[in-house]
């Protein structure tokens, strides 16, 4: 019985098949595995408009879709759609480094799941899941940034949390040198300068001084502190 392989690519080898040659071949699926949980690897997409697919390479380290993290580069002049096999269950760490004002999509190779996509002006990075579901002719990407809590403003700095000193916080990180001014309005102005606002543990905000040990930084504009 010969081997047989994972979805990732991965050999599984039959009982008395091999012979002599299962050193090499563990040694090359441990360093698969690494490759798979910890590989960083560069991908140019540059083209104009079209679709350019990953793959899995049974047994080997040359899949372009057998990395933990992808950076995308190279000029684009239209929407690049990147696909991945649709039984590849795994998450992906992606960075849009590629240069030119269109989108990057990425996506199973067919059905009608959900995809992610790097808007025209998005240079950052996304962690998605790669679900392999509901079924193989259907499965989804789930951009998990998403659906979290994170909050990103129209210039990509993202209002981050910060638990450094047991209190957590929110706040604008932005470069040192910020060319524009950031405004956050509020529902009701209520606050005074340099306040922060603050919850009960309930869920009501309210304003009020910042607490101690908590400073302002560069360019953060307001904090919330979750007590």
């Amino acid at each position: 019985m010969a081997s047989t392989y994972t979805d990732l690519g991965i050999e599984l080898m039959a009982t008395g098949e091999n012979a002599g040659t299962w050193g090499t071949k563990t040694n090359n699926n441990l360093n698969l595995i690494e490759q798979l949980t910890g590989g960083f690897a560069t991908l140019s997409i540059a083209g104009g408009a079209g679709t350019q697919a990953l793959d899995i390479d049974d047994g080997a380290l040359t899949g372009t879709a057998q990395q933990r993290v992808i950076e995308f580069t190279g000029s684009i002049s239209g929407n690049r759609i990147i696909t991945i096999p649709n039984d590849v269950e795994t998450f992906y760490i992606l960075k849009n480094s590629t240069t030119g004002a269109n989108t990057v999509q990425f996506k199973y190779a067919t059905g009608s799941g959900s995809s992610t996509t790097f808007s025209a002006t998005d240079k950052g990075t996304k962690i998605v899941y790669a679900s392999a579901s509901p079924d193989a002719t259907n499965p989804n990407i789930v951009d998990v940034m998403a659906s979290s809590s994170e909050i990103v403003l129209a210039n990509n700095n993202p209002i981050k949390f910060n638990d450094a000193d047991n209190s957590a916080f929110v706040g604008i990180d932005a470069p040192a040198t910020v060319s524009g001014s950031y405004t956050l309005t509020l529902p009701a102005a209520d606050g005074s300068s340099g306040q922060v606002l603050e919850t009960n543990g309930s869920g009501v905000l309210s304003f009020s001084t910042p607490s101690s040990g908590i400073t302002t930084g560069k360019a953060i504009a307001m904090a919330m502190i979750f007590g």
